[in-house]
């Protein structure tokens, strides 16, 4: 049944792929139209007559394609193997990855919620845990080849890239009736007519624990292969993952079930562990990481043999990166790993040992397959499997933490190298090959140190990464910026609070309150901001709130009248002054200073007592120094806009975007969440119906606000609130939602499980 399905599929897709053509073909004959150049018009035209060519040579390729597609699938699964040049999930070139992903992508958004039904309904008919990554329903499956068969009927990359809207508003649409059709097919023959959670539930073979809850299956799509969304950066099926937070919830829960999703995993690895080696879990079983164990004499004598420190498949201290075929390299670094790992088994004489050897063999067989992260990376992440392994031999918790040093190290710097590259210079990118390579060689020289050299290590890659963020591309022109517009916002606050505070008791008019707390604090922020606490204009600005006030209370004797009288003119220019600080316009500051004018003319008439000498003595010496009541942290949510940056920093901030709206109320998991970005991390923003791919590039000293940076030189600055109301809606979805070791340490499971005698062979 799911195989008729599958072929439904396909020739459902066959009939559309004339339709798609006309819908490029029309848009085609547009652009010709708008042409205003003789050179756009020429290049228009020949786009158009290259299309209508071979645009029939494509259709028969694809059809093609997909019946070859569905024959080496049966055939695998009859136990044979077809040869064929169609290699679906190959990424041969960077380009051909992107125009691929953005394919998919657009297939993704379009089918929508059939695509989910179809899988849990393929997945229910044949029994299984989840669709092959390969799978023609797949639409990264589907998107690949249509990009292939494109390449291969000679129409250029450049044409598709030109009809990248009409795929993604019009291909997507029509996509979606062969996904709706193939549900047809299956509910008609009694597969699911309706989906419930309990059909998707399977035990895997092997798997001791409870049965997966249908959140914990639909976690494990978080394995399909990535979609590139830029040349040199790989991204997670983001649209699947919309898809997930409409099934199941809010993406703060898909997060949620995410983190549970990794802590169980962690749990069933320990588990296995125990049961088939009988691996050490600290005192009581805990996994106690201050209890060390030390491996079995022969085992440790190869361990410490220097042969192994510094061992990659071309020698001590290469360059990898000048040493041509690294692909070549890298299968040499995982036939190293295989090897390694079946010489320390045959050295070990306790299951348990052989039990850790083989998990850590396996994870990092993985690692080294994450084609994603460029091959000069892997091939050093190689040189890392032996200090990892005496870790894992000696801590107990390596397998049960996520948060055990070793695990933290290895996922900062894959998840960076997932798009460090492309988001940066190249050298950048060499910058953080070199970072890597120094980390490994740091961590091969100390190996006794065991943990304490993976964090200190951790932390030289977490100081490392902030400085590149923020030294080179866009946001290094900006970090400075936001870095004031978050002082000035907090200032402006904690000034208001502490203005409120000191003149609680004083007898002052709520006019000269409201100017004081909506007006001069703000002045005091931005001139502290831009001049220090200590500068002299400073002095005068507070000096200005001081003479305010006291212009502003009664002047009983003549003296004080003519005090008033001389001081008058000096005090409103300073007021005039401090408000041109804050871009008031004329119009609005005249309004202010009649007020102000007003309320010290009636003073000047009042024959009431006049505030106290010393008191107002007290409110200028407090005023003098006001920044050291300030206390230390966040003041809640800062009133941005480009106007307010602008007017704060003195710089253009026309390439800074200020998002300040959209996405929904946050909740705790939310905010928790959003305090939780790590810096480097990728992401897919939604903002005003764009899509943009960006990496946090800086965060605030107090957490308040994010920078996000785009390789377009785009940024985005936004209030730490407005991340997690954006991550609670989906706005913002990460695109790795499983780090390296986690998706490592599940390849390891499924092998182990398919084969649990390896852990002791």
């Amino acid at each position: 049944m799911a195989h008729a399905t599958r072929q439904r599929f396909c020739s459902q897709v066959g009939l559309l792929l004339p339709k798609v053509c006309d819908d490029m073909r029309e848009h085609l004959n547009t652009q010709l139209d708008k042409a205003l150049t003789a050179r756009d018009m020429q290049t228009a035209r020949d786009s158009l007559t290259e299309f209508d060519q071979l645009s029939r040579t494509w259709i028969d390729g694809v059809r093609a394609a997909l019946q070859q597609s569905l024959h080496q699938r049966h055939a695998a699964q009859a136990g044979h193997t077809v040869p064929g040049r169609l290699e679906l999930m190959a990424t041969e070139a960077v380009e051909d990855q992107l125009l691929a992903s953005k394919l998919a992508l657009a297939i993704h958004d379009g089918v929508g919620q059939a695509w989910t039904d179809l899988r849990q309904r393929l997945v229910f008919a044949e029994n299984r845990t989840e669709l092959q990554n390969t799978d023609v329903v797949r639409p990264e499956t589907l998107g690949r080849i249509m990009l292939d068969e494109w390449v291969h009927a000679g129409l250029s990359r450049d044409n598709l890239k030109m009809l990248t809207s009409v795929i993604h508003h019009g291909q997507s649409n029509r996509m979606a009736t062969a996904y709706q059709e193939a549900n047809r097919f299956l509910v008609t023959n009694g597969v699911m007519p309706e989906i419930q959670l309990k059909h998707t539930v399977r035990k895997s073979p092997g798997d001791d624990a409870a049965p997966k809850s249908h959140a914990s299956t639909a976690a494990n799509t978080l394995k399909m292969p990535a979609l590139d969304s830029k040349p040199g950066t790989a991204f997670a099926p983001t649209a699947h993952l919309s898809e997930m937070g409409r099934s199941h919830g809010s993406h703060t829960e898909v997060w949620s079930k995410a983190r549970h999703q990794a802590q169980e995993l962690m749990g069933r690895i320990r588990r296995l562990l125990v049961d088939r080696g009988g691996a050490p879990a600290g005192p009581g079983g805990t996994g106690d990481a201050t209890v060390r164990h030390q491996p079995s004499p022969g085992l440790q004598t190869i361990l410490n043999d220097s042969r192994l420190r510094g061992a990659g498949p071309a020698g001590d201290d290469v360059d990898y990166r000048q040493m041509g075929d690294l692909v070549h390299h890298v299968q040499q670094a995982t036939d190293l790993v295989r090897q390694r790992s079946n010489e320390l088994k045959q050295a070990a004489r306790t299951p348990d040992e052989k039990a850790i050897i083989e998990v850590v063999a396996l994870m990092f067989q993985a690692i080294l397959a994450e084609d994603r992260i460029q091959a000069s990376l892997r091939i050093w992440f190689a040189r890392l499997q032996i200090p990892v392994l005496r870790v894992a031999l000696a801590e107990p918790d390596f397998f049960s933490s996520m948060q055990h040093p070793a695990r933290r190290l290895i996922d900062r710097m894959g998840s960076c190298a997932l798009g460090f590259d492309a988001a940066l210079s190249d050298v950048s990118a060499q910058a953080l090959e070199a970072e890597v390579r120094r980390i490994v060689q740091v961590i091969e020289q100390y190996p006794e140190t065991g943990r304490r050299v993976f964090q200190l290590v951790f932390d030289e890659f977490q100081k490392f990464l902030a400085i590149q963020l923020q030294a080179l591309g866009p946001a290094g022109k900006l970090v400075t910026v936001a870095q004031q517009v978050e002082q000035k916002e907090t200032l402006a606050v904690q000034y208001t609070i502490e203005l409120r505070k000191l003149l609680n008791d004083m007898p002052v008019r709520d006019e000269i309150r409201d100017f004081l707390f909506k007006i001069w604090a703000e002045v005091l922020a931005v001139s502290t901001v831009k001049l220090g606490a200590k500068h002299t204009e400073m002095v005068l600005l507070k000096q200005t709130a001081c003479d305010l006030l006291w212009a502003a209370a009664a002047k009983p004797s003549r003296a004080e009248r003519a005090q008033a009288i001389s001081q008058l003119p000096g005090l409103l220019a300073r007021l005039r002054k401090g408000m041109t600080l804050l871009g008031i316009e004329n119009n609005a500051q005249e309004a202010h200073i009649k007020i102000l004018s007003d309320i010290m003319a009636d003073a000047f008439m009042s024959r009431t007592d006049s505030i106290p000498a010393a008191q107002l003595a007290e409110v200028t010496r407090n005023l003098s120094v006001l920044e050291n009541f300030l206390p230390e942290g966040g003041v809640g949510d800062l009133e941005l806009d480009q106007e307010s940056i602008e007017m704060i920093t003195g710089v253009d901030a026309s390439n800074i975007e200020v998002i300040t709206t959209g996405g929904t109320a946050a909740g705790d998991a939310s905010r928790g969440w959003a305090q939780e970005l790590q810096l480097g991390s990728w992401f897919q923003l939604d903002h005003n119906n764009s899509i943009n791919q960006v990496q946090l590039a800086w965060r605030s000293q107090h957490g308040q606000l994010c920078l996000f940076t785009t390789v377009h030189q785009r940024c985005f600055l936004v209030q730490t609130t407005r991340v997690a109301a954006y991550l609670q809606a989906g706005l913002l979805i990460p695109a790795e939602q499983e780090t390296l070791t986690v998706r490592a340490t599940r390849a390891a499971l499924e092998k182990l499980e398919a084969n649990p005698e390896r852990l002791l062979h």
